[in-house]
């Protein structure tokens, strides 16, 4: 299970891509829409059918450095590729989680990770862990 926020958001965007990883949160995940990370660019988007595991990606619609048009283009790639995901997008700012200054939204933030708590106990409790009494890959939830 990996979280990022920010940039750190598109790390764990990143990080999905390892096949050990069962889950990842991103929490606006800057630069995943234009292949800007780092002095060389990044291939993130090109490679994101890579990803096995579940992804919560969580955005703001008034983040300027994510507009609508980079969130589209996240979104219309990871159900290209057919990549387990839940999207979610708030009303509030780049770093509308990050507990000083204007942009900070108590009650949103509380509910974002509320979101990432919960797949957290599904992916790294009993929810989805196969079952193993009886030899067979179903699963829990």
């Amino acid at each position: 299970m990996v979280v990022g926020i920010c940039v750190g958001g598109h790390l764990a965007f990143r990080c999905a891509m390892n096949p050990e990883i069962l889950a990842a949160v991103t929490f606006y995940g800057t630069d995943i829409h234009k292949g800007s990370l780092g002095s060389t660019g990044d291939d993130s988007l090109a490679r994101a059918g890579e990803i096995a595991g579940e992804l919560l990606m969580i955005w703001g619609r008034q983040d300027p450095h994510v507009p609508t048009e980079g969130r589209a283009k996240i979104q219309h790639r990871l159900n290209e590729v057919g990549t387990n995901f839940t999207w979610h997008e708030f009303n509030g700012q780049h770093a509308f989680m990050r507990d000083e200054g204007p942009r900070y939204d108590p009650e949103l933030a509380l509910a974002c990770y509320r979101l990432a708590i919960d797949l957290m106990k599904r992916k790294l409790g009993e929810g989805d862990l196969p079952i193993e009494s009886t030899g067979e890959r179903e699963s829990r939830h």
